[in-house]
């Protein structure tokens, strides 16, 4: 019996037949959090010299941030942040091989997304 070999795998194959672990996803989605924190890094720069310019230039930031689109990809950023922190900090665990199982990986992704999200909740009730 021949096997079917290599094959090439596109992302509709990827997300509807292919069935990833968990920590899989966190995986993934620590590379993805990491591309837009390069990019949201550029927004950020840009108000904060724009509040740095002078007194006008403060006061035109925070009508900018005070906006519901501009408050939510706030939000946003400092989720990617705690949640690319967090997963960083699993993955160096992992290398040096603390809790490299099958059962710290997975109970170690719930907790990295976990903590991203009541850590954003928690800095969402401070500030707004």
């Amino acid at each position: 019996m021949k096997g079917q070999g290599f094959r090439n795998v596109d992302l509709g194959d990827l997300f509807l037949r292919i069935s990833l672990p968990f920590s899989a996803w966190v995986s993934i989605s620590h590379r993805i959090s990491g591309l837009v924190l390069f990019f949201g890094v550029g927004l950020c720069l840009y108000a904060l010299g724009l509040a740095m310019e002078s007194p006008e230039g403060f006061l035109a930031a925070k009508e900018l941030l005070s906006d519901p689109i501009p408050m939510v990809v706030t939000l946003a950023l400092v989720f990617l942040l705690i949640f690319h922190i967090s997963a960083g900090i699993k993955h160096l665990l992992l290398d040096w091989h603390i809790g490299d199982n099958i059962v710290f990986a997975r109970y170690g992704s719930m907790v990295v997304v976990l903590l991203a999200i009541i850590i954003t909740s928690g800095i969402w009730l401070i500030l707004w």
